[in-house]
């Protein structure tokens, strides 16, 4: 009797301990935050996000779900962050985040090619919300110039919150720097992060050790341009663009292939495994892609947080920013990339090996 009494105690603390464990696998605390659910199903026996999943929140209303097929990662979701957000409108940004409904197809099998190409909007992260490390902000001078605003400066208040993200008119949240709480979140106790996936299907992470370097620096000397003005629809101000290049615009920074770790679109070759780098220094996150890609045409989004349209790619002043490297005010075959390379000849209609404004202008493109 006293056996049978010892193998029935056995046993209940057996399944007592069992549904305890059950339970606790998707409910965890990280230090210093909210205790919180991811709620994942994944195919992956690693749960590394590389399967299939399906991540939903009833605490934020999250609900993505990532499907595998043959030659395709889907990602079905209705973009809303599974994380604390700052407070959306507020005096920088005047818009309310909303669900959406986005479908993104990534390939399962990536093709690096080498070739930069241009990315208004590189990739996607693991909870569905958007990178995009560009603005729609524009500062024009009257002698001419046009700068690019950088989401993360204190020149202009652009409203981002502890995520370095904010909000679209159409209401959708995206980030534009680092995103703090998805590195919280899928931080597996590794030196990286995986926090999502670029339009070509390579991963991207993050290194907590901040171990690998970005390519790009600050440009020697100082800006030019004189009665320089930003507006958007709700304010008008002057800004003073004198000084040296400080990064508060996008044309601060100038790429040196080997300065950092890093490529031009920010990524590496880790264990023979091409991936992006999102970084604390600029970029940021990658502004190009270096595998097989075609961004498609947007719709209603790539806005700025003041209500601008966006652009399925950049305007001829901003290639000549993007690509001039030497700020000589002329692009040379070396410095031209993408589209622009492969049809540099016919651009150039003055055959003096470099192309100008004038010319891009001549070319089809569009003027600021």
């Amino acid at each position: 009797m006293k056996l049978i009494f010892r193998v029935a105690v056995i046993l209940l603390f057996a399944v007592l301990f069992s549904c305890n464990s059950k339970k606790s696998n998707g409910n965890h605390s990280h230090d210093g935050l909210e205790s919180h659910s991811h709620e994942v199903e994944s195919t992956s026996k690693s749960n590394d996000y590389f399967g299939a999943y399906a991540l939903e929140s009833e605490t934020y209303g999250t609900k993505t779900k990532v499907t595998l097929t043959k030659d395709k990662r889907i990602m079905v979701t209705n973009a809303l962050p599974n994380h604390k957000t700052g407070v959306f409108p507020n005096q920088g940004n005047p818009n309310s985040i909303s669900a959406q409904n986005k479908t993104y197809s990534f390939p399962l099998v990536p093709k690096y090619t080498g070739n930069a190409t241009w990315a208004r909007e590189p990739g996607i992260a693991l909870n569905g919300i958007k990178f995009e490390p560009g603005t729609a902000e524009v500062v024009v001078c009257d002698t001419g110039e046009n700068y690019r605003v950088e989401a993360l400066q204190d020149v202009i208040d652009l409203g981002l919150d502890f995520n370095h993200a904010h909000v679209q008119p159409t209401g959708t949240y995206h980030y534009h720097g680092t995103p703090t709480s998805v590195i919280n979140d899928f931080d597996n106790g590794t030196d990286l992060v995986h926090v999502g996936f670029a339009h070509d299907g390579f991963p991207m992470y993050y290194s907590k050790s901040g171990k690998y370097k970005p390519s790009y620096k600050a440009i020697d000397g100082n800006r030019e341009g004189e009665d320089c003005t930003y507006e958007n629809p709700h304010q008008s101000m002057d800004i003073s663009v004198g000084g040296h290049h400080d990064g508060t615009f996008t044309s601060d920074y100038e790429y040196v292939a080997g300065f950092g770790d890093l490529d031009e679109c920010n990524g590496i070759t880790i264990d023979g495994n091409y991936m992006y780098l999102v970084t604390t220094e600029f970029p940021y996150i990658s502004r190009c892609l270096m595998g097989e890609y075609e961004e498609e045409r947007p719709q209603g989004g790539g806005e700025g947080p003041n209500g601008r349209g966006g652009r399925e790619r950049p305007s001829n002043n901003e290639l000549m920013e993007m690509m001039d490297t030497n700020k000589d005010k002329k692009i040379s075959k070396s410095e031209a990339k993408g589209p622009l390379k492969d049809d540099f000849e016919k651009i150039d209609t003055s055959k003096d090996g470099y192309i100008s404004i004038d010319e891009l202008g001549k070319s089809g493109g569009r003027n600021r």
